[in-house]
């Protein structure tokens, strides 16, 4: 495997010279000298380099490099109208839209190639065709079955998934319609012609309980059971620690320590110990489960848990990366038992500095298993029968609490960036229906134990980089130049600059999001800010940590759930017991990258699948409150209406075409919506009122109409905004134009002030006559 990859390297890199022109295959055995024993060999180097989209085989089967020959690989991202974007594999180069008639056949998630017919300009973005398809990523997809006398088809449960993939009636299997049902593709899009499927399983009635999330799991291709191979190996792993297997190990069962989770968490994977030395410095322990003892390597436990990456917890369960007798069991850290882990002792000064550091294995044995919940109670709110409860143990609370002030205060000083975007907490019932959803609250408890959690990481990552060992580190690039200088056009606009954009530091674009804490501009900022940075993930070279501004980070914290922190645990022990040798080394330089790679996309798709749980629940929970008028904060404005959110953290659409008291122009510059005649203003930060006009489950969207005020407004100077460009909806079309300073003259609209309640716009959008009465209690 490692002589393969070298040989891409050099195939790759003899390509990428300037001098290089497209060559056929017999040209490239002859140049590269390649003896005829080992044709067969080359032959497969080629077809998997070609296979990655590192190389490109032309008509005249010639290779080269795609970004060579005009071309570029990368991933479809579908959109729901039919067109899709091309997000290349290569960060530093921008999205390529692809018209829905250009797409060749492509799905959303596809890998291929894209060849470039149209460059990039200040007003219009890159466009391309899709020339080659690579990876096919949907073999099956979910979606609500229909049918006819004929023949049916199933409606993609992913609105990026365009057209409805065709069925012919010996695939129906049993499928009624108004089921959702999982379609196994049996022969992908072609230009005008959708995908052909059969039904290989079905869910249920769409409105059946516990579909919905059934549907999701099945979209993302989870699996909540395991193999039998895996099953036989958990049954031979012992349920308790014998005094074998602590032998060799530091004992470390006589000190004091904790684990602190939320209340409803089951796979404990860390403890913190904290002592005060005679010297003023801290002592600061974190165990973590020592995962590898059990999970042997290429095992099938083993190979499954790389499979999955991490585990994955949607808003009503865990689908785990490991078996639950693991997870909840012999590797969690539950109380007064005996566990084996793997210690992170350090000794940090007053100024959060690491004096000194070890790491070692050892088996402990919990003091306690305590809940953010109670911990935030004894330090913030004396909570008198939980001192008395805890007592041995308050002080070590308090020991935690000043610690991880410190650290948090020089991580901070250093330059680490600090988003705080709300979280939200869905509660459900028995039967799975939410029935309340509110701000999940960050409390010092929970500060404490991500403080304790980054230094640990920092300190791990640094102490391997420095040991030259083959590693799974946690980056965050550097941003694009192009996009900080986006950002601080943006921010400018709204009043604010960014120090240093030509090589920006983490800390500037912190020294931001502090000085707009607070204020209506925070939200949107905040969100330009992050899309603006790269996207953390793995890798086997350490490049940094932008965003926490750190040199060397890793994930070695949580090998319960993540698979990258249980692989550089199996590393880290190697090295400690002196078994790196160069053969071990060489393998591992060899199978890392597409392990870090692995892990990446499975934490990118863990992610997407949790949101669309919580979008779905909390649109559920909404639809019950149609009708209803609620409070909430203007998030982000756009070219067709304005995003609001509430105070629980749902999020819906006023669009500008409901807006009848005046035609709107939309000021791209500042964020707002002018009216033309009244010159009101509807800016990002704004806080309105807003009546829930439809909650659509199936589609994850929520719809609002604006509610007139209370309050009369005095009309804003219209002049603070000239000569921007802006978006005029006029009776739903948008056109483009010039903002006047006295627009009044060219409105011969007359005015008519709307009822609380537009029933004609109310009709359009939920299809309800009647609207509800209001409710005293919010959301």
């Amino acid at each position: 495997m490692v002589d393969l990859e070298a040989r891409k390297e050099k195939i790759v890199g003899f390509m990428t010279e300037e001098a290089y022109k497209p060559l056929l295959l017999k040209e490239l055995r002859l140049i590269l000298g390649v003896p005829s024993g080992d044709y067969e060999t080359f032959n497969q180097v080629i077809e998997e380099l070609e296979s990655e989209g590192r190389i490109y085989k032309t008509r005249g089967d010639r290779y080269g490099i795609p970004s060579r020959l005009n071309l570029v690989t990368g991933r479809i991202q579908g959109h729901e109208r039919g067109y899709a974007f091309l997000i290349p594999d290569d960060d530093m180069l921008e999205d390529i839209f692809i018209p829905a008639d250009s797409l060749g056949g492509a799905m959303h998630n596809d890998r291929a190639v894209a060849r470039v017919n149209k460059k990039s300009s200040s007003d219009r973005r890159m466009e391309g065709e899709i020339v080659r398809i690579l990876k096919r990523a949907n073999v099956t997809l979910v979606g609500t079955f229909e049918k006819s006398m004929s023949f049916g088809f199933v409606v993609p449960d992913n609105k990026r998934i365009s057209g409805d993939i065709f069925v012919s009636k010996s695939g129906f299997n049993g499928a009624k319609k108004g089921q959702k049902v999982v379609v196994e593709i049996v022969k992908y899009p072609e230009q005008r012609r959708n995908a052909e499927g059969k039904v290989i399983e079905i869910l249920g009635d769409k409105d059946d309980l516990g579909t919905d999330i059934l549907s999701i799991i099945k979209t993302y291709n989870l699996e909540e059971d395991f193999s039998e191979e895996v099953v036989k190996q958990i049954e031979k792993i012992p349920d308790t620690v014998s005094e074998d297997m602590i032998k060799g190990r530091r004992d470390l069962r006589s000190l004091r320590m904790v684990t602190i989770d939320g209340e409803d968490a089951k796979d404990l994977d860390d403890a913190v110990s904290v002592e005060m030395l005679d010297n003023g410095n801290y002592r600061l322990g974190v165990h973590i489960a020592d995962v590898t003892n059990y999970v042997t390597e290429n095992s099938p436990l083993d190979i499954e848990a790389l499979r999955r990456g991490t585990s994955v917890y949607l808003v009503d369960r865990v689908i785990p990366m490991l078996p639950r007798k693991l997870s909840n069991g012999i590797c969690s850290l539950n109380p007064q038992v005996d566990r084996l882990s793997f210690t992170v002792m350090m000794e940090i000064d007053t100024a959060g500095r690491i004096v000194s550091h070890d790491i070692f294995e050892s088996v402990i044995n919990i003091d306690e298993r305590m809940t953010y919940t109670n911990v935030y109670k004894i330090l913030a709110d004396k909570d008198e029968e939980l001192i008395k409860r805890y007592k041995q143990l308050v002080p070590d609370f308090a020991l935690m609490h000043e610690l991880a002030l410190i650290l948090r205060k020089n991580r901070f000083k250093r330059g680490a960036i600090d988003f705080d975007f709300p979280e939200a907490k869905i509660i459900l019932n028995d039967k799975g229906k939410p029935v309340e959803i509110k701000k999940y609250e960050i409390t010092i408890a929970n500060q404490i134990i991500e403080e304790f959690m980054l230094i640990c990481n920092e300190t791990v990552a640094e102490h391997f980089y420095w040991t030259n060992t083959p590693f799974v580190y946690r980056i965050h690039e550097n941003p694009d130049e192009e996009k900080i200088a986006a950002l601080n056009e943006f921010v400018y606009n709204l009043g604010y600059s960014i120090k240093g954009i030509n090589k920006i530091h983490p800390r500037a674009l912190q020294d931001l999001l502090e000085k707009v804490k607070g204020t209506k501009h925070e939200r949107i900022i905040s969100s330009v800010m992050l899309r603006s940075l790269q996207k953390a993930k793995y890798s086997d070279e350490s490049v940094g940590h932008f965003g926490l501004a750190a040199k060397f980070y890793c994930h070695f914290t949580s090998p319960i759930r993540r698979y990258p922190d249980l692989i550089i645990h199996r590393i880290m022990k190697l090295y400690l017991k002196g078994g790196m040798s160069e053969q071990k080394t060489e393998q591992l330089n060899g199978i890392l990258s597409e392990i870090a790679k692995q892990c990446s996309e499975r934490e990118r798709m863990a992610e997407e699948a949790e949101r669309e749980t919580e979008d779905l629940k909390k649109v559920e929970y909404m639809k019950s409150h149609e009708g209803e008028i609620f409070e909430g904060i203007i998030s982000n404005v756009t070219n067709f209406g304005m995003f609001i959110e509430l105070e629980n953290t749902i999020e819906g659409l006023v669009r500008m075409s409901s807006m009848e008291d005046d035609y709107y122009n939309y000021d791209d510059r500042h964020f707002c919506l002018i009216g033309e005649r009244t010159h009101k203003v509807y800016r990002v930060g704004d806080i309105v009122k807003v009546l829930l006009a439809k909650a659509d489950v199936s589609a994850r969207k929520i719809e609002f109409l604006l509610e007139e005020s209370d309050e009369k407004e005095e009309p804003e100077d219209f002049a603070q905004y000239p000569e921007i460009n802006k978006t005029k909806t006029v009776r739903g079309q948008q056109v483009r134009g010039k903002a006047k300073a006295d627009s009044s003259k060219a409105y011969k609209k007359p005015a008519r002030k709307r009822k609380a309640v537009d029933k004609k716009v109310l009709e359009q959008i939920s299809g309800k006559r009647k609207r509800k009465k209001k409710k005293s209690d919010k959301i």
